[in-house]
């Protein structure tokens, strides 16, 4: 018995000991070389992999930093420091640093919406997006808070039936915009701790649109004739977030007062009731 137990044992050291030596050589004739300067970007980069930088997570950034030569100030979550990091490594400068966060393209809370019906189905906003006649307004926030659920930053609320963004939490990581089924929440460059938005996406004609919610942009054109920084396109009016600066807070204050429907007002920091108008 003893000795057919010693016989066992020494097999599988030997194997054990072949195995090392051929894990060993393996390792070595297929080894992939990694660019020194990869792994110094991927230790400088958060690893949350939020993929806020538009790439799957940090180690695809990394790879295309380095071999692609992308911007070095794409990752919201790292900010300044991270970028400042990255140049260094690269050698190069950090360019603009634009916070960015999450816009809401739709102000309508329940009481807003009109020709609404009961829905029975699952509470998720893709379910409901699936089933005409859920609200009037098919362009605007079903309310189920799918984005509350992707977001892992607290940043996101439903309050009165509407999402809303928490800016002090918000790093523009983009996992609520990936899930809105109607595509009503954007990745906005701030360039000013707060900006105008334009909170509708109906592209139906005024009467329609009227008829679906009171909050709805009616394309009067009020507010192209305030700022040229506002235009219409497809019956909804557009700002032009990537130009905003101080220069032009006065004329778009001007716009959301004469707004009829109130359907401009001023997001960012500090956090405010966009329905109060307090900048």
């Amino acid at each position: 018995m003893i000795t057919t137990l010693a016989i066992a044992a020494g097999t599988m050291l030997v194997m054990a000991v072949i195995l090392s030596f051929v894990l060993g050589w393996a390792n070595k004739k297929f080894k992939v070389e990694v660019d020194p300067k990869i792994e110094a970007v991927i230790e400088i980069l958060p690893a949350v992999n939020c993929g806020g930088c538009g790439y799957l997570g940090c180690s695809d950034y990394a790879v295309a930093i380095v071999t692609d030569n992308d911007p070095v100030n794409k990752c919201t979550i790292g900010g300044e420091a991270c970028a400042k990091g990255l140049a260094r490594i690269m050698g190069v400068e950090v360019g603009e640093m634009v916070e960015v966060f999450a816009v809401v393209h739709c102000g309508a809370h329940t009481l807003n919406r009109l020709k609404k019906h009961e829905y029975r189905g699952e509470k998720r906003c893709m379910a409901a997006h699936q089933v005409a006649g859920v609200q009037g307004c098919s362009f605007g926030c079903l309310g189920f808070g799918d984005c509350v659920r992707a977001c892992h930053y607290n940043a996101m609320h439903i309050k009165d039936g509407l999402a809303m963004v928490d800016f002090n939490n918000c790093i523009g990581c983009g996992a609520c915009s990936k899930v809105c089924p109607r595509t009503i929440i954007t990745i906005t460059g701030f360039k000013k701790n707060k900006i105008p938005i334009v909170a509708c996406s109906n592209k139906d004609k005024a009467k329609d649109s009227k008829a679906v919610c009171q909050t709805a942009c009616v394309a009067c054109k009020a507010c192209t004739k305030l700022s040229d920084m506002f235009s219409i396109t497809d019956n909804l009016s557009k700002y032009d977030y990537g130009a905003y600066t101080a220069d032009h807070y006065e004329p778009a204050v001007k716009a959301m007062e004469k707004c009829p429907t109130n359907c401009i007002y001023f997001v960012g920091k500090p956090v405010c009731d966009p329905s109060s108008k307090k900048l």
